[in-house]
């Protein structure tokens, strides 16, 4: 392709944490580098160091955590999370460094990557399960005088075990649930005199990326001690980012099933004075009881077949290969988002708002620094083409369009308001609210069929594109209806999930057929 767009810089997320059976005693550390926007689990690395403190041992492993990034990409930014207050804020300038053990590695880590390219933060020790599991381990191999193993390593699998019996209203693969850790902490928080720097400063420690449930990919090994690494399955449950909660009825404004609009509350009342009855189009709440979303299968048959389906390799098929990643991009805003209307693909076509424009700008310049798309989709409706144009402008490809991505056709109902097929049709919207074999007013499209139409287009694209991550630019029902799909929830789940404009989900697809949901309605990148 002729002047093509240097690839831009990578952004990554490194978790690392240390510790210590005795401080001093025998110590360990684990890291793993993580993909900020799929939650893939790129690197993972481990030691076990003899008897050293814990906070040296932290430090070891934030300094494998950074050289495993750099190895992937030495002009990256990273962030880095860490449950060792001590050394978030000694690494981040505000708190300075007098223990002599420590100081030539924090001068060592501040050397990987260039001034004000790593940002920290300070996470709860249960939101960093990974990172310390792996210390866990490299500690209980040191004890039987082996070295760690990657092969051997289920860091990943305990993780993601633990995330699944997280109490409910948490969120199963999450890292900033809070959940209470599965696995012996690496050891106690052990201090070195540091204290406030006298002006405060230093890198700040930054706004944190976004996360999501972790993923799979192949990568060759980064050397010793470290895995290109593989994960389990991911929450349904993203970060709303902007927008309602995501217990409302599909919808422009709420989840926005089939329509164009974002921001209002999936549980309160319709702007358009529509009656709560769970219909997309105005944000009105949901008929189904609250909370109800879309759950992870929870029982141990659910858990073993999850398991199998993204474990790494030695846990699962030999040639399983890296998924085909699909990154769904909801278009930007039209003139009918902010109205509320139904807008699907049998309406006026609207192209994007001036706000839409800029949303788009602003995915595409997200998406330029990680770095992950290798191709681009879109569906033929004029919205998503333009949303589409902007970011593979700004990627340096080309984009192909996809017949079977395009929004539900929403018959006569389409440029109407909620309370306005309300008024006109409430028979036939009683009817297609209640089944989703019903179809719109004027032989719309129903969701079965919609669901249909997408099955076959996920599995050609799957097809096409094996083993390769794709940026996907669809609409509401489109981009629902495959995460709906992937974790086999009924149709009714439709009415239960909220997608804002230009947010962006993302779902795995193996071989063997098993999906793992790693992304949902991500908006960070709009803020």
């Amino acid at each position: 392709m002729a002047d093509q767009a240097p690839r831009p810089a990578r952004e990554f997320v490194v978790e690392a944490d240390g510790g210590s059976r005795g401080n001093p005693g025998p110590a360990g550390y684990g890291a793993v580098v993580l993909d900020p926007v799929t939650g893939e689990a790129l690197v993972e690395a481990a030691e076990y160091l003899g008897v050293v403190t814990n906070n040296v041992a932290e430090y070891r492993g934030l300094l494998a955590g950074l050289r495993a990034a750099a190895e992937l990409d030495p002009d990256a930014t990273v962030h880095v999370r860490m449950d060792s207050k001590l050394v978030v804020e000694q690494m981040s300038g505000r708190w300075k460094i007098k223990h002599p053990d420590m100081k030539p590695l924090a001068a060592e880590a501040a050397r990987v990557f260039p001034p004000g390219r790593v940002t920290y933060e300070w996470i709860p020790r249960a939101s960093n399960k990974h990172a310390d599991r792996l210390a866990n381990e490299a500690m209980d191999a040191g004890a039987r005088g082996e070295a760690w193993s990657p092969s051997d390593s289920t860091a990943e699998l305990d993780a993601a075990a633990a995330d699944r019996a997280a109490p409910a209203g948490r969120t199963a693969g999450s890292r900033r649930t809070g959940a209470a850790s599965a696995v012996a902490p690496a050891g106690t928080e052990g201090g070195d005199g540091g204290e406030p720097a006298p002006d405060g400063g230093g890198a700040a420690a930054g706004e944190p990326l976004a996360r999501a449930g972790r993923g799979r990919v192949d990568a060759a090994s980064l050397g010793a001690g470290t895995r290109a690494a593989t994960s389990t399955g991911a929450s349904a449950t993203g970060t709303s980012g902007a927008g309602a909660p995501a217990t409302g009825a599909p919808g422009a404004g709420a989840s926005a099933t089939g329509t164009s609009g974002t921001g209002a509350s999936a549980t309160g009342t319709s702007g358009a004075g529509a009656p709560a009855t769970g219909a997309p189009g105005t944000g009105a709440p949901a008929t189904g009881a609250p909370g109800l979303g879309v759950a992870a299968e929870t029982s141990g048959e659910a858990d073993v077949r999850a398991a199998k389906v993204v474990a790494s390799p030695g846990w699962g098929p030999p040639d399983m290969g890296a998924p085909a990643t699909f990154v769904l991009l909801r278009h930007g805003e039209t003139p009918l988002t902010p109205q509320k209307r139904f807008s699907g693909s049998g309406g006026s076509d609207p192209s994007l708002s001036p706000v839409g424009r800029e949303q788009a700008e602003r995915v595409a310049a997200s998406l330029a620094r990680r770095g992950t798309i290798e191709a681009v989709v879109a569906s033929p409706l004029a919205r998503t083409r333009e949303t589409a144009g902007i970011v593979a402008a700004r990627l340096g490809l080309e984009v192909a369009i996809e017949e079977g991505l395009r929004e539900t056709d929403f018959g006569a109902w389409e440029g109407l308001t909620f309370g306005e097929v309300r008024e006109r049709h409430p028979a036939d919207l009683d009817a297609w609210l209640a089944s989703p074999d019903a179809e719109p007013t004027g032989g719309g499209e129903s969701f079965a069929a919609t669901g249909t139409r997408i099955a076959a287009t996920r599995d050609r694209l799957v097809a096409a594109y094996a083993g390769r991550t794709v940026l996907l630019v669809s609409h509401v029902t489109p981009i629902k209806t495959f995460v709906r799909l992937a974790l086999g929830a009924p149709p009714e789940s439709l009415f239960r999930m909220e997608l804002s404009a230009a947010s962006l989900s993302a779902v795995a697809y193996y071989a063997d057929g098993g999906a793992s949901v790693r992304l949902f309605n991500e908006t960070s990148h709009l803020r």
